[in-house]
């Protein structure tokens, strides 16, 4: 049973993260037991175990008598994260030259040409999913499992961020063309041009973000996109 409610527990956290990362849970909001509970179909342990990863996370604080509130992630978070990024991803990178096999190449060139295609038809969403999907691939052709793990985990907290940040459609297509850069380097084997084409790819991503403020909450940055 204990094991049962530990997997209960953990697709819970899941949810509730992935919920506080794309902004359905705004900063301040209650996250109530047994509402969560009923929402999900699941009692209220897995729903107090949850809560208690996402706090050790710093995703929400309980108070004692009170609740559990989220707490989201501010400006300095997302800008620590990019900056975390900027130091591992081309680490990786640098390791994924080395190590990708043929068909992970053939993988991520399929994505990228996708990606065009779906910028072509102003496809925005699919633009993110596919950013995802080049990034994972990415990160597991580095062939560390630490890496791979902890990089996921940034771009993955990063997620609502990126969504806005790649409404643009002008940083859209630049951060694909960056994509591609990345993978010619991987394709040649060239570790030093694959580190240095995808710590630019990152300098990029932040510069972007620098120019509409790196503040929650996001959403108010939808106004000043195209």
């Amino acid at each position: 049973m204990n094991g049962i409610n530990h997997s209960l527990g953990q697709q819970v956290f899941q949810k509730i993260r992935e919920e506080i990362l794309d902004g359905t849970y705004s900063k301040g909001k209650e996250l109530k037991e047994t509402a969560i509970g009923e929402e999900l179909g699941v009692s209220r342990t897995p729903v107090r175990e949850a809560l208690r990863q996402l706090e050790l996370e710093g995703l929400i604080t309980i108070i004692p008598n009170k609740g559990a509130f989220v707490v989201g992630f501010s400006g300095q978070d997302i800008r620590d994260i990019y900056e975390m990024r900027l130091a591992l991803e081309g680490l990786c990178a640098r390791r994924a030259a080395v190590s990708a096999g043929r068909i992970q190449v053939e993988r991520m060139e399929e994505i990228l040409y996708l990606a065009d295609f779906h910028f072509s038809k102003d496809h925005m969403d699919q633009m993110v999913e596919l950013d995802d999907k080049f990034h994972g691939l990415l990160y597991e052709a580095g062939g560390s499992k630490v890496l791979e793990h902890a990089l996921k985990d940034y771009h993955h907290y990063l997620c609502r961020a990126r969504k806005i940040s790649l409404t643009n459609r002008e940083r859209a297509q630049q951060s694909n063309q960056e994509h591609w850069k990345i993978l010619e380097a991987v394709r040649e084997q060239n570790a030093g041009k694959a580190e240095e084409a995808a710590s630019l790819h990152i300098s990029s991503a932040i510069q972007n973000m620098e120019t509409y403020g790196w503040e929650l909450p996001l959403n108010k940055w939808e106004g000043a996109l195209p």
